[in-house]
Order: C-alpha cells, then sequence, then structure tokens
C-alpha cells in the first residue's frame, strides 16, 4: 500500500490523483435497463416463478429471492428483460425517501425489475464491484444534486447516463480498491450475522431460565416496586445537559435505554437498578410494558410518560426483573392492559396488579440475572465492535475511492 499526496487535481467530487478521471456513467458503460410493472388486472402474470425487483428490495445487497414473481407471458408482453446474474441495480424512483435514495444491489439470480429500478451493464474497462462501491459512498449525495421533482424525486434516464463517476486508471487498480472495501464488508457482515445468532441465543435462554419451577412464588409487581412518575421536562430540554431525561421513546422495544434528550433540571432523579416503563406511546404501543434498567447513578432524570419501579424490599433483584418483565409471557400481559386510541396507555394500578412468578431466593434471582446479562454484554461488545468497523469502512472508501491511498 503506497502513499501519494502530490499531483492531484480538483474535480466536483473533489480532489483525485492526476492520472485518475471523472467521467460520465453513460462513457463507462453499455447499457441501460429499466424495468416495468406488468398489468395488475392479469392476476395471473403474477403466479410465476421469475424474480421481480422492485426498489424497496435493493439494499446493499445480492438479491436471490423477491417479494413477486412473475411468469413468461407477463415479462413478453412488458418488454422486460432477464437480467444475468451479477448485475448493479439502484433506485431511480423514490429517492425523497432516506431509506430509498441511494440504494442499490446486486443480482444473485436472473431476474427482473420494475420502472424504480434500473440495471446498469459496465464495458469491459470497469470492474462491477468498483462500480458497486462508488455508488454505495456516492449514491445519496448525487440522488440529492441530480434527482429532479419535488414531492417525488427521481432520475431520468437522461440522468442517470451523465452521472458522475471517479474513474481510475487501471481496472486492476478498480479491482484492488473493490477487494478491499469487499473484505471489510464481508468482515461486518460476519459479525452481523453472529449477532443475530447470539440473540437467538438469548432468547432461547430467557424462555429455559425465566419459566417458572414449582418452587417459585407467585407475586404482584406491585408488591416488589412502588411506581411513581416525574415531571414534564419538555420545556427544560438542553443539548448537551448533564442529565439524560427518562420519557416517552426513551425505552426501545428491546429493552434498551435510548440517551437522546438531555437538561440541566435535576430532579427525579433515577438510582442504579431501577426500573423504567414507559406509560404511553403515540407509535403504535410497541414500547409500552417493556422496562429498561437504570445502569448508573445520578445520571438520569425521570420524564411525565414513563413509570419510575423503585423496589421495596431488598429480597428481589431488579435486574432479574428487568429480564422477566420484557420477557415475551409478561409483556404480552402488560400489552392486553393497555387502552386508549390515538395515545396509547397502561394505568399504574394495571402495572401494580400484574402477577409475576419469581425464584424463592434473591441468590437464584441474581443467577439468572448474571447468566443473561453476559450474553447481553456479549451481544453489546459485539454491536459496538460493528459500529467501529462501520467508521473505519467510511474512512477507507474515501481515502480509496479518491486515491488519497493507492493500493497498486
Amino acid at each position: 500500500m503506497g502513499m501519494k499526496s502530490n499531483n492531484y487535481k480538483n474535480t466536483e467530487l473533489g480532489k483525485i490523483p492526476d492520472d485518475w478521471e471523472i467521467k460520465e456513467f453513460q462513457d463507462v458503460m453499455t447499457g441501460f435497463f429499466s424495468g416495468a410493472t406488468p398489468y395488475r388486472g392479469r392476476p395471473d402474470y403474477y403466479k410465476g416463478e421469475i424474480k421481480w425487483i422492485t426498489s424497496g428490495e435493493l439494499n446493499y445487497n445480492i438479491i436471490t429471492d423477491t417479494n413477486e414473481k412473475i411468469n413468461e407471458e407477463a415479462v413478453r408482453n412488458t418488454n422486460l428483460k432477464i437480467l444475468p446474474v451479477g448485475t448493479f441495480l439502484f433506485a431511480i424512483t423514490g429517492l425523497e425517501a432516506e431509506g430509498t435514495r441511494g440504494s442499490c444491489a446486486f443480482t444473485g439470480v436472473e431476474a427482473t425489475t420494475n420502472q424504480s429500478c434500473m440495471a446498469l451493464f459496465p464495458k469491459e474497462a470497469l470492474d462491477n464491484n468498483y462500480l458497486y462501491h462508488f455508488y454505495v459512498w456516492q449514491g445519496k449525495k448525487l440522488a440529492i444534486k441530480y434527482c429532479q421533482g419535488t414531492k417525488q424525486q427521481s432520475y431520468t434516464a437522461k440522468i442517470a447516463r451523465t452521472l458522475p463517476i471517479i474513474i481510475p486508471p487501471t481496472k486492476s487498480e478498480q479491482t484492488a480498491i473493490a477487494t478491499a472495501l469487499s473484505d471489510a464488508d464481508a468482515l461486518i457482515e460476519n459479525l452481523e450475522k453472529l449477532i443475530v445468532k447470539k440473540r437467538s441465543i438469548k432468547k432461547g435462554k430467557m424462555q429455559e431460565l425465566l419459566t417458572p419451577k414449582n418452587e417459585w412464588v407467585l407475586q404482584t409487581l406491585g408488591c416488589c416496586f412502588q411506581l411513581s412518575s416525574g415531571k414534564s421536562k419538555s420545556k427544560y430540554i438542553e443539548e448537551g445537559g448533564q442529565f439524560i431525561v427518562m420519557d416517552m421513546g426513551s425505552v426501545s422495544s428491546d429493552g434498551q435505554l435510548i440517551k437522546t434528550k438531555r437538561t440541566n433540571f435535576g430532579i427525579d432523579f433515577l438510582d442504579y437498578g431501577d426500573l423504567v416503563m414507559p406509560k404511553d406511546d403515540i407509535g403504535g404501543g410497541k414500547i409500552i410494558g417493556k422496562v429498561g434498567f437504570i445502569d448508573s447513578k445520578g445520571k438520569y432524570v425521570l420524564g411525565d410518560h414513563v413509570y419510575k419501579l423503585k423496589a421495596i424490599h431488598s429480597g428481589i433483584d431488579t435486574l432479574f426483573l428487568y429480564y422477566l418483565i420484557n420477557s415475551h409471557v409478561v409483556n404480552k400481559a402488560l400489552k392486553q392492559k393497555v387502552t386508549g386510541s390515538a395515545q396509547l396507555g397502561l394505568s399504574k394500578k394495571s402495572v401494580e396488579e400484574q402477577e409475576v412468578e419469581l425464584p424463592p431466593s434473591k441468590a437464584l434471582q441474581s443467577k439468572i440475572a448474571e447468566l443473561l446479562y453476559d450474553v447481553d454484554a456479549e451481544i453489546l461488545h459485539l454491536e459496538h465492535k460493528v459500529s467501529k468497523l462501520k467508521l473505519i469502512k467510511q474512512g477507507m472508501m474515501q481515502a480509496l475511492l479518491t486515491g488519497k491511498i493507492r493500493l497498486i
């Protein structure tokens, strides 16, 4: 790997080496193809086996299956083209949406597309994988700059042909860049698969460890906790405030704390080991009945849209109750007590009356909690590792795709 800092030139996509070029897509492609939607008045068109890709399925991935499939007659009558394996696709409509703008993918099987996707066919001198990584890097910026329309933004065929692309002088250098970035992607993907596996293991452990045994004791949450809610702090929200506000949306649907709003309004403090439970929700009720575990003292203050659950005796382990309340059985029971329509709510009485079964000793509760916490800690470590690798990958893209670092 070499560093070359001299002989650079300015371009619309930033500084690049003198021996690199900015070209238009049409200069380095042999063809552009956008698909179509077969007539919906013919339901039989959608009873085939031919993969039919829509822009919502472009997710920086290799597409091997599709939500809808069509038959040969639909392909023939709609003048669709069957795309070979390895075709690069990018979204050309709906570019006003963050999730669609800049999205792209490869075909992993033969397939065709609707009109929201465009297939690109590079000339021999352009590495297809290099094209992919370039578009992952610049796709969102290109869409913002070049798309047309107001309410719905899109690329026309003409715009797509004139999009700029940075081209290293040789295909071998393009391939070296693409390989390095693909290796980074593979590492991230493998870690993400491991996280999914660990979460599945955790789910199994929760079911095994939290299923009541014969000696477990029936209690109500009101016998375990004192419930209270805080005052509204909405008018005291301050960027960079010293305290984190626990309020609506501060607990995720999997029981993780979301640390977004801050304040210097230091009342209604939460202590280490307290639980917080959203008592109302305008987002469909996914977070109601979930609890978050307060992981440090003097850092959090209580808002008016959550309950604080403070242990009222020393015979319970609140970390165990955190896992128990977030388990499927207890959480499902709490959700069945939710009332309201536009804004869903869970009353204090409903929480206090919720029955739970507990191991007879705090020591046994703590042992179970520790086993589950160890799995969580491992998942959190992997998530942090993925976050760091994604930042490193961003730096690699910037350095490699502008020639700041040369691999050949």
